[in-house]
């Protein structure tokens, strides 16, 4: 075990108020808002979830505040918000973490589309594959960002409190280094 813990804690949700409810716990149990990452279908949300479409967004990935992404809720709290459009998908709102790894890998061109992100952040390809049947469906992928082990345990067993499901631990394979500015 190197001295940098680094391993995060993966389970899909049913709905977005499941999701919300989550994200609270999370938050009262101390986890920061930059530990959590959502992926959740942008037609998903009620009226408080509204996005900007930008004429001229590249293909791929589109995130930053040009993308117009609006969140209210328990979702505002959470760190980079931004829109993308995963091939084979449609459009996504991602936060945290998971929203800087699939920008950075601009997941358009990623062989496998969201699998071949999920795989690169860790992810055995089985559940990746998974996680990306249920997204198809209308699933909301969140994962925790865990920096020791108690946190990995207190992160599953707040995610099965909170209805998650198919829940998985990751060990993030950082290839490069890069730290949250902040």
């Amino acid at each position: 075990m190197t001295h940098n813990y680094k391993k995060s804690v993966w389970g899909i949700y049913p709905s977005r108020r499941a999701v919300e409810t989550a994200i609270n716990r999370f938050r009262e149990a101390g986890f920061l808002s930059s530990d959590v990452s959502v992926l959740l279908p942008e037609n998903l949300g009620p009226k408080e979830l509204t996005t900007e479409k930008s004429s001229k967004a590249p293909e791929g990935v589109t995130a930053g505040a040009s993308s117009g992404v609006l969140i209210g809720g328990a979702l505002g709290w959470l760190a980079g918000i931004g829109a993308l459009a995963i091939p084979g998908l449609g459009p996504f709102i991602a936060a945290g973490p998971l929203m800087a790894t699939l920008a950075g890998l601009g997941v358009g061109g990623v062989v496998g589309g969201i699998t071949g992100a999920l795989v690169g952040a860790g992810i055995p390809e089985y559940e990746a594959k998974r996680y990306e049947g249920r997204l198809a469906k209308g699933g909301i992928l969140v994962s925790l960002h865990c920096d020791k082990s108690e946190a990995v345990t207190q992160a599953r067993n707040l995610m099965e409190r909170t209805g998650g499901e198919d829940i998985s631990v990751s060990t993030e394979e950082t290839t490069q280094s890069f730290r949250a500015s902040g």
